[in-house]
């Protein structure tokens, strides 16, 4: 014979004092762990939003990351013409050659410096990234020594507001305009001409090439050709995977997730297991008494182990309640692929939070288990007899 659900229910609420406590615990537990995984989550969003599917991005074979791969003007002049890659109107080949370069700028607090991913384009390459928007001022002219940069990199460093001067490798450079990434990698960088941060960042070479195939098959000509010509030690991917491989920064944050997710956990569980003893220790004589009714000991220890995961499910519903207002709010960490600052955002997506509630159900049962087992096997005459 089972126990009713209302009986752990109502027991929940009698002993409200040690509900509450158990509760907040675990809550904190799995807020801590929701917003640690929404930090890893964002920064992949981030990665996943990055690209168009008609783009290839080629690199030098063996790099990690644009910033340390290099693609000579002879290569560039190469690939430009071949037939596989899409022209304009105006019967220009869709191709950009962008130079990556880091420099290091003081934050807004003034408390501290990061390196800043700086992008140089030729012309196609704002037409290649159609995602990227002007949001304020201007786009940078060539010639001038200016620059357009991310809204999101303008909140977090001085110097980078429309108007404001700024200075690297022994130029200055002036701040025109401010552009939105559409929450993708490019709100992580400052964008100017191609030619000038070769010619400021002394580079004889450019760091990456941007190419838009005429069509999937073409796609597919591009990368064999590359693949297949000793001349160009490249390598041709989707944009869009390229960006999405770019996500080795969001393991280590996964980790400490799960770190700090296992540490606090333990804690949580020696807190239900206290609460579940108490409980026990309060309830001896109601216990006997179901004995005497006829419950078996395995439904009461089922008993015991699912008040557990009901106060560790409340409580997981809490974190995840506690954590959602983080949602959508932007942060930076630095990016192990390109050692410079890396803007994203917090995302708790639905499957994160089921997680958390699932983590949350999973304490409670392990914290729940000795003392439903020990309120299982008490004797009933002793159960009854005591005060």
């Amino acid at each position: 014979m089972a126990l009713p659900l209302t009986y752990n229910f109502r027991n929940v609420i009698v002993r409200w004092r040690a509900t509450l406590a158990t509760v907040l615990g675990i809550a904190l537990v799995v807020a801590v762990f929701v917003l640690v995984q929404a930090l890893a989550t964002g920064l992949e969003k981030s990665a996943m939003n990055t690209g168009d599917p008609r783009n290839m991005m080629i690199v030098r074979k063996g790099s990690t990351a644009e910033s340390s791969s290099q693609v000579s003007l002879e290569q560039f002049r190469t690939i430009r013409y071949w037939p596989q890659i899409a022209r304009d109107e105006n019967n220009q080949p869709l191709v950009s050659a962008d130079v990556v370069a880091l420099i290091s700028q003081t934050r807004v607090d003034g408390k501290g410096e990061a390196n800043v991913s700086v992008r140089g384009l030729t012309p196609m390459g704002r037409f290649l990234r159609p995602q990227v928007k002007l949001a304020a001022g201007r786009w940078f002219v060539p010639g001038r020594r200016e620059v357009t940069v991310s809204t999101k990199m303008a909140q977090r460093f001085s110097s980078f507001k429309i108007g404001d001067r700024f200075k690297t490798a022994g130029n200055w450079l002036t701040v025109v305009g401010e552009f939105d990434g559409g929450n993708s990698a490019f709100d992580s960088e400052i964008w100017m001409d191609a030619d000038e941060a070769r010619t400021i960042f002394d580079r004889e070479r450019y760091s990456s090439l941007l190419v838009r195939a005429a069509s999937p098959p073409a796609a597919r000509e591009i990368a064999a050709r590359i693949d297949a010509d000793k001349r160009l030690p490249l390598r041709a991917d989707s944009e869009v995977e390229y960006y999405a491989k770019q996500t080795a920064t969001a393991m280590p944050i996964k980790m400490l997730g799960d770190f700090l997710a296992t540490a606090m956990s333990i804690g949580a569980i020696f807190a239900a297991m206290n609460t579940m003893y108490a409980s026990v220790g309060s309830r001896t004589r109601e216990i006997g008494t179901l004995r005497v009714l006829g419950f078996r000991r395995r439904t009461i220890l089922a008993s015991f182990i699912i008040e557990g995961a009901l106060l560790a499910a409340i409580g997981g519903v809490l974190g995840c309640l506690l954590a959602l207002p983080m949602h959508g709010v932007s942060t930076g960490t630095m990016s192990f692929n390109t050692f410079s600052e890396t803007v994203f955002q917090f995302r708790i997506t639905p499957w994160l939070a089921a997680k958390g509630i699932i983590f949350a159900v999973v304490v409670g049962i392990v914290g729940s288990l000795l003392p439903a087992i020990r309120a299982s096997r008490l004797p009933v005459i002793a159960a009854l007899k005591s005060v």
